[in-house]
């Protein structure tokens, strides 16, 4: 049942939801309502009556200068408050730092949330080459970074499933690789290697790897992933950073469960 057609009033809140992660995506650089418009596939007059509403609210900004949109004070207020009971990253970010200096990579921590990952902290290598694909608040769907794709391989099948027909869009979005048959291939993979790769299948010349991290009840919530240039992710040195990569998400899976108990 689409609920956004059965509750008054849902579909405007799905939209201004919509509207707020990719303004909070968008970061301190502001985003336009153009683009906006794009991204959200609503058209510019809707895009604008819901940013003037949030606006009133205190939830996004306007640079009227600019032209662009950031987040409100009342986002900074309203995270702060749930940082408390949803916030990993204090008990998190020495092994993401960790991570990086082991493997002189970018690394990263992701969050599940619904259908998509949200990338909450990043730590540089010391490599001087860098990747760029990956920074904090930016989303990508499951299964097309290798954080969404290592948390999507480990929920289970009929959970997995219901993803692939909930988004037929994935392989015109993000290419053939993305495709169900594809997407479950790597899915089968990921399983049998304990973590998931992405070879270049959203910025070529990228590599990434990821780790599910798990909560109390064994579901995937989070993944530790490496990102870097291609080049530094050969067959003689993936198996070592699949194993510091692993043993790095096994510690944070222990630490999660141990804060929260």
């Amino acid at each position: 049942m689409d609920n956004s057609r059965t509750v008054p009033g849902a579909q405007s809140i799905a939209r201004a939801a919509l509207l707020l992660r990719l303004v909070a995506a968008a970061g301190s650089e502001g985003v336009t309502v153009s683009a906006l418009s794009r991204q959200s596939t609503l058209t510019r007059p809707t895009t604008h009556r819901l940013l003037t509403a949030l606006r009133t609210e205190g939830l996004v900004d306007q640079d009227e200068d600019r032209g662009t949109w950031t987040p409100g004070p009342e986002l900074y207020l309203m995270g702060a408050a749930a940082a408390a009971r949803y916030d990993v990253t204090t008990v998190a970010r020495d092994i993401v730092r960790s991570l990086a200096v082991r493997t002189e990579e970018s690394a990263f921590l992701s969050v599940r949330r619904g259908d998509e990952t949200v990338c909450l902290l990043r730590e540089e290598g010391s490599f001087p080459i860098r990747s760029f694909v990956l920074s904090e608040g930016i989303r990508f769907p499951l299964g097309v970074a290798s954080a969404g794709l290592a948390i999507l391989s480990f929920l289970p099948p009929h959970d997995m499933d219901d993803y692939l027909d909930r988004h037929p869009e994935l392989p015109e979005r993000w290419g053939s690789a993305h495709a169900p048959d594809e997407v479950r291939r790597r899915v089968r993979d990921t399983q049998l290697r304990g973590y998931a790769v992405n070879p270049g299948l959203i910025v070529e010349g990228s590599f990434g790897l990821g780790a599910a991290v798990f909560n109390r009840d064994g579901q995937p919530q989070w993944a530790l992933s490496l990102t870097g240039v291609q080049f530094r992710f050969g067959h003689d040195r993936l198996p070592e950073l699949g194993r510091i990569l692993l043993a790095h998400a096994h510690q944070l899976t222990t630490r999660i469960a141990a804060a929260r108990s």
